[in-house]
C-alpha cells in the first residue's frame, strides 16, 4: 500500500498504487467494504449482500492462496536463475515479481480496514 510505504521508506512509490501483495491487502479490504456496504444499504438478507460476501470470499480465498504460493514459487525461480553461469541463456532474464499474493494476517487487516471504510462511510451519510 502506498501509504504503508511512504512510512517504511520514506518514499512514495507510485508503482504501489497498482501492485499487489504487502500489508493490509487491498483485496480483501476492498472487496469487504463492498459487501459491508451492501449489506448496510440493502440489508443482510438481500441477494446482492449474497453476491457480494461470495465474491468477498473468492477474491480473499485467491489472494492467500494461489497468489500467494506463485509469489513463493517466483522467490524460488529467481533464486535459481541466480546461480546459472553468466553465458546460460537465462542468466540475464529479469527476475519475476514475488509480492503477489497476502498472508493470513494482511488478509485479515485488510479487512478489517475494509469494515472500518464502509462503517465510517455509511456514518457519514
Amino acid at each position: 500500500m502506498i501509504i504503508v510505504n511512504r512510512y517504511k521508506e520514506n518514499q512514495w512509490d507510485p508503482k504501489k498504487i497498482v501492485g499487489s501483495g504487502e500489508m493490509p491487502s487491498s483485496h480483501s479490504s476492498t472487496v469487504v467494504a463492498v459487501a459491508v456496504s451492501i449489506g448496510l444499504h440493502d440489508g443482510v438478507e438481500s441477494s446482492s449482500f449474497a453476491i457480494a460476501v461470495v465474491m468477498a470470499f473468492i477474491v480473499m480465498y485467491d489472494a492467500s492462496g494461489f497468489r500467494l504460493h506463485a509469489g513463493r514459487q517466483a522467490e524460488v525461480l529467481n533464486q535459481i536463475v541466480c546461480e546459472f553461469p553468466p553465458e546460460h541463456p537465462l542468466s540475464t532474464s529479469r527476475p519475476l515479481p514475488n509480492s503477489l499474493g497476502h498472508t493470513p494476517l494482511q488478509m485479515i487487516v485488510g479487512a478489517m480496514l475494509g469494515f472500518i471504510v464502509a462503517l465510517m462511510m455509511k456514518a457519514s451519510e
